[in-house]
């Protein structure tokens, strides 16, 4: 503790005007700089709020009326001595104290993330609940909020912990084995015992990645793409959905060439609709690279809204008088919506593969929204309903029906947004803390490559260097590695030399 030799110093709330701001100081001058600036010749009591006045250390003038807080290191957040200024939040008295600070000898701004960095290098934070204090402070959901509240809590670099001491104990034994079996008498059944040890690890491992990324997809946000023909009420939808003009909504058909995007705080989740040019054979230029960009948006988005006029479906209707005909015929509609995509280099699947709720096979989930059911005739509802019914209880789609103008089947729309999107991203609270970034999967399945190598059975040099390229990948995720924590269990578990 108390390695920094440079005292830093920066706001640490928002920029103001507020009602307060706090001001931060952190390094081994600390105590003199808040001496300094208050004018006592005596510090506050540890965690200790008191009243101060801080006054400019080369006029002398009294710059505003604070709180200061002082927390000597170690038992401070960055681990270095620490102290705060609540000031009055206006911007005159907050550039003010900074120009004061700034006047203090061998003081210093800090860079961007320094204090968290220090926290980090003095041993009170490891990188995952480094991640976990920048995932809540940009938190916009409550999801969002408690899955990175349980990460800076350290429940995620526990759990990475566990997995690294036991892999630890791996290397451990088996290296003893490889330097010591002969001198020492050390049993080969260690090496069994390690190789068990290590098919349990590779499983954990192998459990935890499978999670179809939710934890991910709750940290950035829910890509929701909405796709369909021109006209077909996109832009309406996606209006209703932000509560604003987000969209230009016309008569005309194709008034949507680019992708608009709006985020949605969806019951707790954070959602990013997407509304897309609508799809639909086209000589214009600018149109079909609107096409385009609609078909990739719906190939990479985590979800896919197909919304579908309704009215288009009354000829359908009033062609078929069996249920099984009119789901044919429905297929068959949506298939030429994907047909078009196709075309445009997008997604080669069939619209109704793609639309079933079949998580085993993809983790992409779609929806089919029947827009402007206010059109339809009182026994044309009454048919598309059972239709509707059919599809979602019988053959598993997500489906039903909707009116952008009236609002007609909103909340049953929402709802089973709502489901969906939850489903996506898990329940933040449950089971295991989930994997938030792309660099701890990368070091994981690094980690199950290196682990997969080894056989323990003939080479058990090449054996170790594996595990210890295993263990490096695991120890990089919280920030530890450390080969002496081999040492230590080779003679705790061994007594080698007695």
């Amino acid at each position: 503790m108390g390695r920094s030799v440079k005292t830093i110093y920066a706001l640490s709330s928002g920029q103001g005007p507020a009602g307060l701001a706090v001001i931060r100081a952190s390094g081994p001058r600390c105590s003199d700089v808040l001496k300094e600036v208050t004018k006592q010749s005596h510090l506050p009591r540890p965690r200790m709020a008191v009243n101060r006045d801080i006054f400019s250390p080369l006029s002398g003038e009294l710059l505003d009326k604070s709180i200061v807080l002082w927390f000597p290191g170690p038992n401070s957040f960055t681990g270095d001595d620490v102290c705060e200024f609540h000031v009055h939040g206006g911007l005159a008295v907050i550039q003010a104290v900074l120009r004061a600070l700034g006047n203090c000898e061998d003081l210093y701004q800090a860079e961007p993330g320094e204090f968290t960095k220090r926290a980090f290098i003095n041993g009170k934070l490891d990188l995952t609940e480094v991640e976990g204090l920048g995932d809540l402070v940009a938190a916009e959901t409550e999801t969002q909020r408690q899955q990175a509240l349980r990460q800076m809590s350290g429940e995620l670099g526990s759990l990475y912990g566990r997995w690294r001491n036991e892999l630890v104990k791996v290397v451990a034994h088996v290296e003893a084995f490889i330097d010591f079996s002969e001198d020492e008498n050390i049993e080969g059944s260690i090496v069994d015992q390690a190789m068990e040890s290590l098919k349990k690890l590779e499983k954990s491992i192998r459990v935890h990645l499978s999670d179809n990324r939710r934890g991910e997809r709750l940290r950035n946000g829910v890509q929701i793409a909405i796709i369909g023909e021109p006209n077909a009420g996109k832009s309406s939808l996606l209006n209703i959905l932000c509560k604003r003009p987000a969209a230009i909504v016309t008569s005309i058909a194709g008034t949507t060439r680019d992708v608009v995007e709006s985020a949605v705080n969806l019951g707790g989740y954070p959602v990013l609709f997407s509304d897309t040019a609508g799809i639909r054979e086209t000589s214009d230029l600018v149109e079909l690279e609107g096409v385009k960009r609609a078909t990739e948006r719906a190939q990479t988005s985590d979800m896919v809204v197909t919304v579908v006029d309704a009215s288009t479906l009354q000829p359908l209707i009033k062609n078929s008088s069996e249920i099984d005909d009119l789901v044919t015929a429905l297929i068959r509609q949506l298939g030429t919506l994907q047909r078009t995509m196709d075309k445009a280099g997008s997604i080669t699947d069939e619209i109704a593969e793609t639309t079933r709720n079949d998580t085993n096979t993809t983790s992409q989930q779609s929806m089919v929204l029947f827009n402007k059911v206010d059109l339809l005739a009182e026994r044309e509802r009454k048919i598309l309903k059972e239709v509707m019914n059919y599809l979602t209880k019988d053959q598993g789609f997500y489906i039903c029906g909707f009116s952008c103008k009236t609002l007609e089947g909103l909340d049953t729309f929402l709802e089973m947004l709502k489901g969906t999107v939850s489903k996506l991203c898990g329940d933040p609270l449950s089971g295991n803390p989930s994997l938030t970034q792309e660099r701890h999967r990368t070091h994981l399945e690094l980690c199950l490559a290196a682990m997969s190598k080894v056989k323990l059975d003939s080479d058990l040099v090449i054996d170790a260097e594996h595990l210890r390229e295993a263990l490096r990948h695991l120890g990089r995720i919280t920030g530890h590695v450390r080969v002496e924590e081999v040492l230590d269990v080779i003679f705790k578990d061994f007594c080698i030399g007695k």
